[in-house]
């Protein structure tokens, strides 16, 4: 008897992340059926499954606080000569010897003459 208990038990831990990891990849697949009738009388059906990814939930910005600022690296960049636009994205005065400048969807406040990075407002530009 305490043989079939710690096999129903074992198999019972193996086929659970199974089961549990089986309605995820559901979510993540869609078919699409596309069906068409030609004049002679046949029937053409076309299935396609289509993968998408996962969307991203949290958003982990690309620069941080003391880091050089690169121009290279940057996506889209971009300096913010008006700060005063963007009050609504939570940017302020920038201190003397900064500036904002854009790069993708983050909004840095980068040192003019060493580079270097004092804030940085992760998707402010989202």
């Amino acid at each position: 008897m305490k043989k079939v208990l710690i096999a129903a038990l074992a198999t019972t831990l193996v086929a659970s992340p199974i089961v549990a990891a089986a309605p995820a990849e559901a979510q993540v697949r869609q078919t699409h059926q596309t069906v068409r009738y030609k004049p002679n009388g046949t029937v053409v059906v076309k299935k396609q499954t289509v993968r998408q990814a996962p969307a991203r939930v949290n958003y982990r910005a690309k620069w941080y606080k003391g880091q050089r600022f690169n121009r290279a690296e940057a996506r889209n960049y971009r300096q913010i000569n008006d700060w005063r636009q963007y009050r609504s994205r939570r940017l302020y005065a920038p201190p003397r010897g900064y500036q904002w400048v854009q790069s993708g969807n983050d909004a840095v406040l980068v040192a003019v003459a060493s580079g270097l990075i004092g804030a940085v407002l992760g998707g402010a530009f989202n």
